[in-house]
């Protein structure tokens, strides 16, 4: 799936974050994400964006600090290129999921060997029918979902969610077990 556009934008009359992005063949990919939902992952994707921007070829941060600093710099530059302005193209002609959100109950990370996130997100509110997606990010990806997520929380007025903008503690995140959020 190559991921053209990602929007955020919150529902009042549902209290939660509608996740949508599209991709350039077409397809639309909708999520909620509800408040207990975001405090718990965006630490979690915060950590992954800082272990993902240090693992790239050629750079040595090894210490906390200095893996924060060059996080901050490359969100910096994403955000000089990033496109904010273009609204969001609503003339999707599939959506593989359903055109109802998938509501996440479970959220699994992962770095893959290439420099990406995978997130596995998972509706297991109906046990019967438990529906999930997997998303493969580039971390420049990464950068806009949280700064989107993050802007979204604000006009939702959902406070700051605890949540500092880059996460300052240095506990990485193990690419053999992901980190599992249970909703």
């Amino acid at each position: 799936m190559n991921i053209h556009q990602l929007s955020v934008h919150h529902d009042e009359r549902q209290d939660r974050l509608l996740l949508r992005l599209n991709t350039q063949d077409q397809q639309e990919f909708r999520f909620w994400l509800t408040r207990r939902m975001t405090l718990r992952l965006l630490p979690a994707i915060e950590k992954t964006a800082v272990r993902l921007e240090s693992a790239q070829p050629g750079v040595a941060a090894t210490d906390a600090p200095a893996q924060h600093l060059l996080t901050e710099l490359k969100r910096d530059a994403f955000f000089k290129e990033a496109d904010f302005a273009t609204p969001f193209d609503n003339h999707a002609k599939q959506w593989p999921l359903g055109a109802d959100p998938l509501l996440i109950t479970d959220a699994h990370l992962t770095i893959k060997p290439g420099g990406a996130l995978e997130m596995a997100f998972e509706d297991k509110s109906d046990a019967a029918q438990v529906k999930s997606c997997q998303l493969h990010l580039q971390v420049s990806l990464v950068h806009g979902m949280l700064h989107l997520i993050r802007q979204a929380s604000e006009k939702a007025e959902w406070g700051s969610l605890g949540i500092p903008a880059i996460a300052t503690e240095a506990s990485p995140v193990s690419t053999s077990e992901p980190p599992r959020y249970a909703h």
